[in-house]
């Protein structure tokens, strides 16, 4: 199964753009899960969640959405001395998700300071082994994480690789269409290269509106990922003014969902 959605969804400039103008923030999700069935939780990444707030998500979409939810950053962008402990935090907070059967995987998302070498390494494989069992998926900033050993190595720890879509740049990740792991996992960041480096407010990076011709190209690569995994998530970031929303639903369309 494919599904489809967008990174986050409790954004304030979607109004207007796909939330009506008069809606208020506790009924954003309630209006996002009448059209999508998945929604990657992006707020985890900035503070630990809670089981309070995930069980809430349940509630509110009625059970109808599956999420995937970031990893927080001080585990990923920061040397954690009580990953253990941080990690077991982290998969507490869980509980309702995996309870309720909608939790579709933790995505661990790395600086691109994190450069494949013996310590990143070890660290990355503490990280996964300390989220088991729940599925998780990988997405590398740096595109020396490329090579089959890193595929196969991810294989061996039950891990999915993140594919993702990025602007073509040195030293970013390509695009790719490959199952290292159960689900299949695909991030849309954008491709706006003049501001991915150089911007002054962070939605700057991400404000790009995909064409019929970016999202071809990944159609074919995308039901290769579904006939190997039997789901596939694909999420679009490019959350500046509801260009997401625009992005998943057209491809939505284009794989004749």
């Amino acid at each position: 199964m494919i599904r489809i959605g967008t990174s986050g969804y409790s954004y304030e400039d979607w109004r207007g753009h796909f939330y009506p103008p008069e809606a208020r923030k506790p009924d954003y999700l309630r209006h996002y899960a009448a059209h999508f069935d998945t929604c990657e939780i992006n707020f985890s990444y900035y503070r630990m969640p809670t089981a309070r707030t995930l069980a809430r998500m349940v509630e509110t979409s009625g059970g109808a959405v599956t999420f995937t939810i970031k990893l927080t950053r001080t585990i990923t962008h920061e040397p954690a001395e009580d990953l253990t402990g941080l990690l077991a935090q982290f998969k507490e907070a869980l509980t309702p998700w995996t309870e309720a059967g909608v939790l579709g995987a933790v995505l661990v998302q790395l600086p691109h300071s994190f450069a494949p070498r013996p310590p990143t390494r070890t660290y990355l494989d503490r990280i996964l082994d300390g989220l088991r069992p729940h599925p998780t998926a990988v997405e590398f900033r740096n595109a020396a994480w490329v090579r089959q050993d890193t595929f196969e190595h991810l294989g061996t720890k039950g891990a999915a690789l993140c594919c993702v879509d990025e602007p073509d740049l040195s030293g970013l990740v390509p695009p790719l269409g490959v199952v290292t792991a159960p689900p299949g996992y695909v991030r849309f960041h954008g491709r706006n290269a003049t501001k991915w480096y150089d911007h002054d407010q962070p939605h700057e990076r991400y404000d790009y509106r995909y064409t019929d011709d970016d999202l071809a190209q990944w159609v074919p690569r995308i039901r290769k990922m579904a006939d190997r995994a039997d789901n596939t998530f694909v999420f679009f970031n490019n959350h500046f003014e509801a260009k997401a929303v625009s992005g998943a639903k057209r491809l939505r369309e284009l794989l004749g969902l």
